[in-house]
């Protein structure tokens, strides 16, 4: 079998890339799949459909776009790995994990323990709760592989 895994969360980190290359080194059965990882074509999506000033409806308008393909990864993957990051809040991974919640899907978060209480209702619907890439790693190695 392989798995479909969605990667969900920071972009301002290699750790897509570290997920990504240690599941390579594995030879791991998994298609990876992202949101848009490239903050100013994200944040410009919406553009296409006209230039608009006020800073609500440019985002409101490039959030629906970006939600095109955020939803319909989510609804083909098997798992989620949603990472939080140190720097910036990602209320778009917290929302992530709430749409791989309410479809029932697995996922893994990531997150150093910092930010363990204000995650604390993402972690309880989670399957497991990893601080580093390498132990996502492991995970997808044990479900992909073992018998």
């Amino acid at each position: 079998m392989e798995w479909e895994i969605y990667l969900s969360g920071e972009i301002h980190t290699k750790w897509r890339h570290e997920i990504i290359e240690g599941s390579d080194k594995k030879n791991l059965p998994i298609i990876f799949s992202s949101a848009v990882t490239e903050h100013e074509a994200s944040d410009s999506a919406g553009d296409m459909l006209g230039r608009i000033d006020s800073n609500f409806w440019r985002d409101h308008q490039s959030s629906k776009i970006n939600s095109i393909r955020t939803r319909t990864m989510i609804d083909r993957c098997d798992l989620a790995v949603i990472k939080f990051g140190e720097k910036y809040k990602q209320w778009n991974a917290a929302f992530d994990a709430g749409i791989c919640a309410a479809l029932d899907k697995p996922y893994i978060t990531l997150h150093n323990q910092e930010i363990i209480h204000p995650l604390k209702e993402v972690d309880g619907a989670a399957m497991a709760w990893a601080e580093t890439t390498e132990q996502v790693v492991e995970i997808l190695d044990y479900i992909t592989t073992k018998e």
